[in-house]
């Protein structure tokens, strides 16, 4: 089909990166308004959860199923019918009137993002060569990530001279563009044998993420061990090994298994989910590092992640040359190299640190993922046959996004460790106690009712020393990733069968 198209693939990019955009702005902006929303609609502690857990839910539990809804009826159709539930439920939240009538259109927007970002990944090895592909990849990457800083920025300024509401309509421009785009310029395409449906499959595949994605996120609020945590997570797990056992047997299975034995889609999906576990850990922490500790508001916080974005979009543009010229396994190995040496030296900040030492250390973390993350993407994605892209784009991109949510609960509760572990709250009631551990932003408060620059000194310190575990824990992960890719990931791909073979046969005599 690449060869059809012309120079019309690259509008066409242009138009999956309005569609990366918009899903990329809802996940960053929902925190900045979540304690106004709790005034206005009145919401309690667990209703608050609900907002972020009905979204992530849904979202985790639709990626596959999205994606074969891809291969059977068409991409560009359903990316569309998927912009349109998005930019309806980004309406209904922002007019919503009660807690429960938000929790519903946030359930459908994840729906929405559950469509669009298989469907979207699924269309690139679709229109690109092997050559070209890197370079659509790492675009449509670059959108995701730009919309971590723009999100907040965006969000902050909307916050200051509007409701709250106005922070998704902010959605409905973009979905409006990207449709429109997604019409002129996008090519149908589909698997070109119809299967018949897999319901076995889609029941326990969905049910199977979803329950692992909520023990996942109740880890991060009740702690691990505790039973509402580990009965989903195991809960779902054995739904998972179900799963596998029903695709095993099933004529026309939704995942085709043997995508596994392939070591550019295994280690690719691999190595992006270890990417993802150390970002969500960087945008976890870094935010509240800016806020409490530098002072910042949630509109400085976003312009402080740029440094980490302009390190990105260098290293995107440099990695598909680097990979062609070194091989992926090389580029791959130099940007996580380069993303570990960001986080160790980020682990180096204490109280007296400022803006500077966060600029230069996100900045070298983003190189580093500018390097990796395309390329690995593009390791994975490439091994996706045309009648497959979609289900295996939704494989893949669940894969990175469940290990992108273990790594924001595990990360979160190594720096509340951390945090609490350092304080010194000797002298102080429980309730101030107990109000210091909750997080850094509480024990400010605590220090400034109490008059105390000490603990304050002492909350600082302490979170500071939970955000240097957590970067070194995310810098040790890198390494870890050095080590999978030079072991596991094929030296060279792209460079034609039998050459891909080969690789794919060192990358199995080495594992």
């Amino acid at each position: 089909m690449s060869a059809d198209l012309g120079a019309r693939r690259w509008w066409a990019v242009g138009a999956l990166v309005l569609a990366s955009l918009v899903v990329g702005f809802d996940v960053t902006i929902l925190s900045l308004a979540l304690p106004v929303m709790a005034d206005d609609l009145g919401a309690n502690n667990v209703e608050l959860q609900w907002f972020v857990t009905s979204y992530t839910l849904v979202f985790a539990a639709g990626m596959i199923p999205a994606g074969m809804l891809g291969d059977r009826y068409g991409r560009k159709k359903v990316l569309l019918g998927a912009l349109v539930v998005f930019g309806a439920a980004s309406l209904a939240c922002a007019y919503a009137t009660s807690p429960g009538t938000f929790i519903g259109a946030r359930a459908v927007l994840g729906l929405g993002a559950a469509l669009i970002m298989p469907t979207t990944l699924s269309l690139l090895p679709v229109m690109f060569s092997d050559d070209e592909r890197p370079k659509a990849i790492g675009a449509v990457a670059g959108a995701a990530m730009l919309a971590y800083p723009l999100g907040p920025i965006l969000g902050g300024y909307l916050l200051n001279h509007f409701w709250w509401g106005s922070v998704f309509l902010i959605n409905v421009p973009v979905v409006i563009l990207a449709f429109l785009a997604v019409s002129a310029w996008l090519p149908e395409s589909k698997s070109k044998e119809a299967k018949r449906f897999d319901v076995g499959g889609l029941v326990f595949s969905s049910a199977g993420l979803a329950a692992m994605t909520y023990g996942v996120i109740q880890g991060g609020e009740k702690g691990w061990t505790d039973v509402t945590t580990l009965a989903p997570l195991l809960g779902g797990l054995l739904v998972l090994v179900v799963f596998v056992l029903w695709e095993r047997r099933v004529g026309d299975p939704l995942v085709d298994l043997s995508l596994f034995r392939s070591a550019r889609f295994t280690t690719g999906t691999l190595l992006g989910t270890v990417i993802n576990f150390t970002m969500f850990g960087v945008l976890f922490t870094m935010p509240q590092y800016y806020q409490a500790i530098l002072g910042t508001d949630a509109l400085g916080s976003g312009f402080r992640l740029l440094p980490m974005v302009g390190g990105l979009l260098v290293g995107v543009s440099v990695a598909p040359r680097l990979a062609k010229a070194i091989g992926p396994r090389a580029a791959v190995g130099i940007g996580l190299a380069l993303l570990a040496a960001g986080l160790f030296y980020g682990a180096t900040t204490d109280t007296g640190s400022g803006t500077g030492l966060a600029a230069a250390w996100t900045a070298v973390y983003g190189i580093g993922l500018g390097f990796a993350l395309p390329t690995v993407m593009d390791a994975a994605l490439g091994a996706l046959s045309e009648d497959s892209a979609g289900v295996g784009s939704g494989v893949n991109q669940s894969i990175r996004t469940l290990g992108g949510s273990f790594g924001a609960a595990i990360l979160g509760s190594i720096l509340n460790s951390g945090y609490r572990g350092r304080l010194e709250l000797d002298g102080l009631p429980e309730r101030a106690q107990d109000a210091a551990k909750e997080s850094v932003f509480g024990g400010l408060a605590v220090a400034r009712a109490a008059t105390s620059s000490s603990l304050a000194d002492s909350v600082s310190a302490a979170f500071v020393h939970g955000l240097d575990v957590v970067l070194a824990v995310s810098g040790g992960l890198g390494l870890l990733g050095v080590l999978i890719a030079a072991v596991w990931l094929p030296r060279r791909v792209g460079q034609g069968a039998a050459q891909n073979a080969e690789s794919e046969h060192e990358a199995a005599d080495a594992a």
